[in-house]
């Protein structure tokens, strides 16, 4: 399709050109901002669903609004087995040295700079990377216990009653949550109870896996009052038609109903992937109206991007042993796909199986949807192993 500039840059990460069938989400978010901005209570937000939902482009619209709406905001992506707190802890620095920089000496802001020194040095231990620089004296007797639980809660309040004093308010947006400790998410659901409770400005916004809920409950019992836990799942059939079409006639381009139905039956109407077959299928495309045959064409170019970027990588990090499981579990129909069925393919009993489904679950690969079944946490995921089988 030349020469109009392809309007859908694919990628991980990348926006979409054309967000939709994600109002309600954004709609609850700008509800709590401003709620909290008033001094009013409200429920945060952690968004779960699988990936290539679209969990992280929604986090930085989120910001976006945040930020709009006299927000300082932070956004932090919780790395696999690395812990939270070594790269939220430089967030915090730079959001607070940057209120510093308010007009006048802030007496607040000062404190808040103490205690996040007291509180890295009481916590460092068992914290590769954790340092903090700074040339203010600790705030002695504030978040410097040694118990995260309550010292982050300590620091949280220190921050977001900076934020106040500024005028301002404080949002918080973590990603991949489900990779955070249970000690740190015991510690993260405490502070945002504390900050209810004096009904200080800050919010958090995270997004995980359909784990979370289940995580966040355990950390604490409390949890689902704190939190709203809103589903991001599949586009309908309307909105993926609309998540492609709209691009498509800001430039004077249409595009067939055929194909449109393949795109979608292709897609299963998943961001990710729906981003990716109409950036394909318009490279390959003659001209407007875009036909069929295009997306004929683009699919097999396609499903080699996916195997060896957005599947390989998550495929790369797993043993033998549990790779041989998500085989298994590939060959199963998804309605029933139960412990035991997968521990039946692969000869075994299904509590020797235990530890390599636990493993799986805690690499963000597998979930439980309902007890004894499974499922992948990446859409078209079970494709991608039956195309892996021969070479296994």
């Amino acid at each position: 399709m030349a020469p109009i500039t392809n309007p859908f840059s694919p990628g991980a990460g990348a926006s979409p050109p054309e967000l939709v069938g994600r109002q309600d989400a954004l709609e609850s978010a700008n509800i709590l901002l401003r709620r909290v901005r008033e001094g009013r209570s409200a429920k945060s937000i952690l968004l779960t669903g699988l990936r290539g939902v679209g969990k992280t482009v929604l986090l930085n619209e989120i910001r976006r609004m945040a930020t709009s709406d006299g927000y300082h905001s932070m956004l932090v992506e919780t790395p696999e087995r690395a812990g939270l707190l070594p790269h939220l802890t430089p967030q915090i620095r730079g959001l607070l040295l940057d209120l510093d920089r308010g007009s006048g000496v802030n007496a607040q802001v000062r404190r808040a700079l103490g205690v996040l020194k007291s509180f890295a040095s009481a916590v460092r231990v068992g914290y590769s990377g954790l340092e903090i620089s700074l040339d203010f004296e600790p705030e002695l007797g504030v978040a410097d216990s040694g118990d995260l639980e309550n010292d982050l809660a300590g620091l949280f309040v220190a921050v977001a009653a900076a934020a106040k004093d500024r005028g301002t308010a404080v949002a918080l947006l973590i990603d991949e949550l489900q990779y955070i400790s249970e000690l740190e998410l015991r510690a993260l659901t405490m502070a945002m109870h504390r900050l209810a409770l004096e009904q200080l400005p800050f919010v958090l916004v995270g997004a995980g896996l359909p784990t979370l809920p289940g995580l966040a409950g355990r950390a604490r019992s409390y949890a689902e009052r704190l939190f709203d836990f809103p589903t991001i799942g599949a586009l309908s059939r309307a909105e993926a038609d609309q998540a492609i079409e709209g691009p498509m006639a800001a430039v004077n381009v249409s595009i067939q109903r055929s194909a449109l139905e393949e795109i979608y039956a292709m897609t299963r109407g998943y961001p990710y992937f729906l981003q990716e077959w109409a950036y394909q299928t318009w490279n390959r495309a003659a001209g407007s109206p875009i036909t069929s045959a295009a997306v004929h064409e683009a699919s097999p170019i396609v499903s080699r991007r996916l195997d060896e970027g957005f599947f390989r990588v998550r495929f790369d990090r797993l043993t033998r042993g549990e790779r041989r499981y998500l085989c298994a579990m590939a060959q199963v129909p998804p309605a029933e796909r139960t412990t035991g069925r997968v521990a039946e393919l692969l000869g075994f009993k299904v509590t020797s199986m235990g530890p390599t489904r636990a493993n799986l679950i805690s690499k963000g690969m597998v979930y439980s949807p309902e007890h004894g079944h499974l499922d992948f946490t990446v859409p078209l995921f079970d494709d991608f192993m039956k195309r892996m089988l021969p070479s296994l």
